[in-house]
């Protein structure tokens, strides 16, 4: 038997010091919850591979019990990819999730559909603080669900989890007050729109390319929906269709058309999210970047960008005399897209998540920043 509840509570404490929990209802729910039922097992990278971590040990199990109740992600399921094992599953940090469910907003007699079951921790914290009968989820895979929903009932919640694609939601017990994603979409599902009743809120991860974006909290118009980004990052794995490979988001390179220029733009630019995002909404779905070497046992020696129509770039990243090598091949010029997303972000003042907002509509999708009506706006592919 584990003595859990004390270590519930630390954890409520803990989440309490960074800022993150400060309702009751769900300070509540985390005490009342017993993570470690969700979360039996989990992996660790270590020497360049996965490998289920040793809770049978009692250290193993002490350093088990230690992560599942601290504001940690877990690792909690694999599968095989095109380039070795890749990450299907996991529990998010206890942190991020009940940020997102304070920002959701919820209130009594409410009924909230959440995309992307999981473990099923986040439908137990549901289930405390409205009733399981008000909680409905979905995930595309059938282990995922038909796990979760032993634990829940293991600890005495029932909602309703189904396995289905879930970039339809659940039509069959629309409409919902509230939807919460938790995993990125590229934009918005009309369905979501459509499943959520007139005020109603959405909070999903919005990122038309890869880590290109943000959450968004969004409310239903009658046009569609609206909202601003959390001012703070976030990062949740890509919806998934049923039977989507796992594939690599590096892309082959045709050097043989390859052009070499410089730039004043440090390649560590990248890392500046805002930036990358701005960039992304101009390169399209499909973009994705990453670090490179010629030796995979050394640190990288260039960062690169690639889209889906076989473009690249490769960034130097170390200056020559105070500008950085660029080598360039396919039909467009992709660090062009960075720098002319940088240009901009000075423009604005370098504004950060919260000065951005998103529109839906049945037509189209765009973002806008500091105001709906803004003229500077960009459009989301859909």
């Amino acid at each position: 038997m584990i003595d859990w509840k004390p270590k519930a509570c630390s954890l409520a404490d803990e989440l309490a010091e960074l800022g993150k929990l400060t309702m009751p209802e769900w300070r509540a729910a985390v005490e009342a919850t017993p993570r470690h039922e969700f979360v039996p097992a989990y992996y660790v990278h270590e020497a360049g591979r996965w490998q289920l971590a040793d809770t049978s040990s009692p250290a193993g199990r002490d350093e088990w019990l230690r992560r599942v109740y601290s504001n940690t992600v877990l690792i909690t399921a694999l599968s095989d990819g095109d380039s070795g094992k890749v990450v299907r599953s996991s529990s998010s940090q206890p942190g991020l999730m009940v940020r997102m469910l304070e920002a959701l907003d919820v209130h009594d007699g409410q009924r909230v559909l959440e995309i992307g079951t999981g473990t099923g921790y986040n439908a137990a914290l549901l289930s405390h603080r409205l009733g399981a009968d008000r909680v409905f989820s979905v995930d595309v895979d059938e282990d995922l669900v038909e796990a979760a929903r032993a634990r829940l009932a293991a600890i005495g919640h029932h909602p309703t989890v189904a396995t289905v694609d879930g970039a339809g939601g659940l039509p069959g017990h629309a409409p919902f007050d509230r939807i919460i994603a938790t995993c990125s979409v590229p934009a918005v599902p009309w369905s979501w729109i459509e499943q959520t009743r007139p005020g109603g809120l959405i909070l999903t991860d919005v990122k038309p390319a890869v880590n290109a974006g943000s959450l968004v909290l969004l409310r239903r118009t009658d046009e569609g929906a609206e909202g601003r980004f959390d001012r703070t990052y976030a990062a949740f794995m890509g919806l998934r269709k049923p039977g989507a490979a796992y594939t690599s988001i590096a892309r082959p390179r045709d050097r043989s058309n390859a052009v070499e220029r410089t730039t004043s733009i440090a390649p560590g630019m990248l890392q500046n999210l805002v930036v990358w995002f701005l960039a992304a909404l101009d390169l399209g779905a499909g973009a994705s970047s990453g670090y490179t070497g010629s030796d995979p046992t050394q640190a990288p020696t260039a960062a690169w960008i690639a889209t889906a129509d076989r473009s690249w770039a490769e960034i130097d990243l170390q200056p020559d005399g105070g500008t950085y090598r660029v080598r360039e091949g396919g039909p467009r010029s992709l660090w062009r897209a960075v720098e002319t997303a940088h240009d901009t972000w000075l423009r604005l003042e370098q504004p950060g998540w919260d000065r951005f907002g998103l529109t839906v509509t049945r037509c189209g999708q765009w973002v806008w920043i500091d105001d709906p009506s803004s003229p500077r706006r960009w459009q989301i592919p859909t």
